[in-house]
């Protein structure tokens, strides 16, 4: 025998029927929307990231670029004002129409140490030849300049010695490593660029050929 089914109840069923549907949908859009958006996002900020460094990569070659310029060989050597030791000021074209050891160094770095002493006889033995030595202490990575005034003395340096006490012309000069020493002839030009120390017969052909 058949059973009739009110059609008011056949009506609620539907109801429940579209709404389990419409759940279920729902349910499979958001799923899918977190799978899409845990596969997309890790690719986008690894973008972001790289895109990111990129940038900085670029401003900083920028920078570095711009200054390793300014100090290749044949470029005119930046010029800079700095205080001495005896608390005046000087200016590395004072020197123009000389030719410059234009030297970096700290007191503390065991090469600057051991290279003092030669700077010192080649600017003795060359002085009256107009040539001259131009020492710049870092002094913003040195340890105060008592103890560089103090090692000055005791090592009898006479020729000018400058205090680079913000770091600014060690940067410019790119003296990431010491002591670091430029050739700069007559007109102000670099000549040669030196990482290490030298010594007097280095100093004495170096200065000879330009």
């Amino acid at each position: 025998m058949f059973r009739v089914i009110p059609i008011h109840n056949r009506n609620k069923e539907g109801r429940k029927s579209v709404k389990k549907n419409l759940l279920t949908f729902a349910i499979l859009i958001i799923a899918v929307l977190i799978i899409v958006i845990n596969i997309w996002r890790p690719s986008f900020l690894n973008d972001l990231t790289n895109k990111k460094t990129a940038m900085a990569e670029t401003s900083n070659t920028k920078g570095l670029s711009s200054n390793s310029k300014s100090v290749q060989e044949g470029a005119e050597a930046p010029d800079f004002v700095l205080s001495t030791l005896d608390g005046k000021t000087a200016k590395l074209s004072d020197y123009r129409g000389q030719k410059i050891i234009l030297n970096f160094w700290a007191s503390w770095c065991p090469p600057c140490k051991a290279e003092m002493p030669y700077m010192q006889k080649f600017y003795e033995k060359n002085k009256s030849k107009n040539i001259t030595i131009v020492s710049v202490n870092l002094t913003s990575m040195d340890r105060g300049t008592s103890l560089v005034q103090s090692f000055i003395s005791k090592n009898n340096i006479t020729f000018p010695v400058l205090l680079d006490k913000n770091g600014d012309i060690g940067k410019t000069y790119q003296a990431v490593a010491i002591p670091t020493s430029y050739i700069i002839d007559q007109n102000g030009i670099i000549r040669k660029k030196i990482i290490g120390p030298m010594d007097e017969a280095m100093m004495e052909d170096l200065t000879n050929n330009i």
